[in-house]
Parts: structure tokens; sequence; C-alpha cells
């Protein structure tokens, strides 16, 4: 007889030789300064900017 599906369930060893691979990723957030100069704008935003205008 099996166990119900809802019984949790213990780790299982890992095989031989594997190793756990650590990455570290970035978010893609960045530290800004608040001296720093207001950024402009690339060509694809203002175009965007300007349809909304209209």
């Amino acid at each position: 007889m099996t166990t119900p599906s809802s019984s949790p369930r213990g780790e299982r060893a890992g095989r031989p030789g594997a190793q756990w691979g650590t990455v570290l990723r970035t978010t893609g957030e960045h530290v800004i300064p608040n001296d720093a100069p207001t950024p402009q704008a690339n060509r694809a935003a203002r175009r965007a900017a300007r349809r909304r205008k209209k």
C-alpha cells in the first residue's frame, strides 16, 4: 500500500559527486546617487511620448 500524496516526503540523498552550483545574478537594479544628472530619454521613449501627445 502506498502513502497518500499529501504526506510529506523526506529529502533524498544526492548522487555521489554531484555539486550545488551557486550563481550570483543581478536583478537589474542600480543605485543612483541623488546628485546624479537627470538621464535623457532614448529615441524609443521620445517617440512614444510624442505619439501619446497627438
